[in-house]
């Protein structure tokens, strides 16, 4: 079992409702569920899309082939019609076109006239779409029932009732009228309970269980579900979470937080992240610890406010003035980022510098399903002096000299210890210096010391596939799912594998996993990457002098499908 299922329409047309109706309906049913969204940077109007995968066994892409399309408008039959399944369906509302499409893949649904009949309002044409998508694949209406009336709780029992009448008046028209249900056979469900979790979800989550208890942010599309996620859990769990004027702000609140001895985080995207480099130094110079949240989007300027792309890799890397150790994790799944926050927390207060989780749009928004987080390996660790111990210090210096470059990071006002720090380049003790020769120990310490050994805390990539393959498709983010499923489509007939990178500054050294003899072994390495200038093949080049043979880049704003890169791998392979 192994449907698409897309709703097409416009902004404003509940799009969004019948997609997120749908995927909880089939994840509280038992069944394995993708989804991603399209919708254009407006409150009304455009072509927008939901994409919703389903399957009893476990997906981590979209594919571009539908199984049944949701027309909420005509311009949706036009430009979806020829990725609909040549087994598939489309649901369109009649009223809604001036010419009937003839053959047995259009299935006239009254979306409206349906709303208005069994709920009483037009607007509940959302609920009959539901209702619709259930009948196709003759599965009941109790669990639905129950996501709507969770749904709507805010709601009177008149609105509730009327929805759900709705739903049912859609499932029983498409029992009554489709004539090739036969196509839509729905397997039994397993027994485990699935969790349904998107990027951004992740995100947040990850950071409450580090500890997080500052988050300041300005909202920026694709960050800000970031921000609504900790400003939902805040009172539960003692953070507080501040929108900020700008990206400035942000920044310095949240090095401000850390400063007075809390575990602090910001986030944003490319255009806010340009705004907080002064911050980013600032953190780099006084060694405050800091995560920030990089959630990535086209550029340049505004670019497309709700598109993704992979575009911010060497602006993150690199960006900021001057010298200092940075890490930099990208990860591909929700788990990936759930762990990745935790890691940055932890390396970000160990060595006290700035950590970031970096993303896109595609990770942000794109829901999955999985059993469950493996919580074992999450860290916590207070690596800051605090009480008693600071009390005790005869002497407190904040910029010490060490073996490891790792300074003593007191609390301010837990002692009489005086708690500087300063923007300038400064002595042992905090306070500003001109001399060359403290200039060149401090630059020691902070950057040299401290990334040495922030090399062996970053973790290898990930291998999936065959352990010596002829085929590797190289990448990093949000490219582990499509690159994962379409090594299992290529597998059968190929010696393929996926080599993706979670954590990718400082770059991975190749004693824990010989990665380099992996890909120096192979006939054809791909670099699959979502730019236009092959950022990441960059990276791996400029690190360990390894060449990629060929690059696929795509860069108008859309994600990887699977069936799209496997037909562009094989034709790659077929072209040699």
């Amino acid at each position: 079992m192994d449907y698409t299922i897309q709703i097409a329409g416009e902004a404003g047309q509940g799009l969004q409702t019948t997609g997120a109706s749908l995927v909880r309906i089939f994840c509280r049913l038992g069944y394995h569920v993708f989804s991603h969204q399209d919708y254009m940077s407006r409150v009304r109007g455009g072509h927008n899309f939901y994409r919703i995968r389903v399957s009893d066994k476990p997906l981590s892409a979209s594919r571009q082939s539908i199984h049944i399309l949701v027309a909420l408008d005509r311009d949706s039959i036009d430009i979806h019609r020829d990725e609909v399944h040549q087994h598939g369906v489309i649901l369109y509302d009649p009223g809604d076109a001036a010419e009937q499409p003839a053959g047995a893949m259009f299935l006239p649904t009254p979306f409206a006239r349906l709303a208005e009949e069994k709920g009483g309002r037009k607007i509940m044409a959302n609920s009959v779409a539901v209702g619709a998508v259930l009948g196709l694949f003759d599965l009941g209406v109790e669990t639905a029932e129950t996501v709507v009336r969770e749904s709507l709780e805010s709601k009177s029992d008149e609105v509730i009732d009327s929805n759900l009448r709705a739903l049912r008046a859609g499932r029983h028209h498409v029992r009554e009228h489709c004539t090739i249900l036969d196509n839509f056979r729905a397997d039994p469900p397993g027994s485990e309970k699935l969790m349904l979790i998107n990027g951004t979800q992740a995100i947040g989550f990850g950071a409450v269980t580090a500890g997080c208890r500052f988050y300041s942010a300005y909202p920026m599309t694709p960050s800000t579900g970031v921000m609504v996620y900790l400003a939902g859990k805040s009172e539960e769990h003692n953070i507080i979470v501040e929108q900020a004027e700008d990206e400035i702000s942000a920044i310095n609140m949240a090095l401000g937080a850390s400063y007075a001895g809390v575990r602090a985080m910001t986030g944003t995207s490319g255009g806010g992240f340009a705004l907080m480099t002064e911050g980013l130094s600032l953190a780099g110079m006084t060694e405050t610890p800091i995560v920030i949240c990089e959630m990535q989007r086209p550029g340049p300027a505004t670019g497309f406010p709700t598109r993704t792309e992979q575009s911010d890799l060497m602006f993150v890397i690199y960006g900021g003035h001057g010298e200092f150790p940075r890490v930099v994790l990208t990860p591909g799944t929700p788990e990936q980022a759930f762990l990745a926050v935790n890691k940055a927390f932890d390396l970000a207060e160990k060595y006290q510098i700035p950590a970031f989780v970096q993303g896109d749009q595609y990770l942000a928004d794109c829901e999955w399903t999985c059993a469950g987080f493996d919580f074992g390996k999450l860290s916590y660790r207070d690596y800051r002096l605090r009480g008693q111990a600071l009390r005790e210090l005869t002497e407190y210096r904040r910029y010490a000299f060490t073996e490891n470059g790792i300074s003593p990071l007191a609390v301010p006002g837990e002692s009489e210890h005086l708690v500087v720090v300063d923007s300038d380049e400064h002595d042992e003790d905090g306070h500003i210096v001109e001399d060359g020769p403290t200039r060149i120990r401090m630059v020691e310490k902070r950057l040299h010391k401290k990334l040495e050994r922030l090399r062996g805390e970053i973790s290898p990539p990930e291998l999936y596939g065959a352990p010596r393959p002829e085929t590797v498709l190289v990448g990093y983010g949000s490219t582990y799912g499509v690159m994962r499923e379409t090594v299992d489509l290529l597998a059968a007939t190929r010696s393929v594998a996926m080599l993706h990178f979670s954590e990718v500054y400082p770059f991975p050294r190749p004693d824990a996993f010989d990665y380099l003899g992996l890909l120096r072994g192979a006939r054809h390495t791909l670099c699959v990457e979502l730019n236009a200038t092959g950022q990441f093949a960059r990276l791996l080049r400029a690190e360990t002098g390894f060449v990629c043979s060929g690059r696929v880049n795509r860069y108008d704003g859309r994600p990887f499908t699977t069936d799209e890169l496997a037909a562009e791998v094989r034709a790659r392979l077929e072209a040699e």
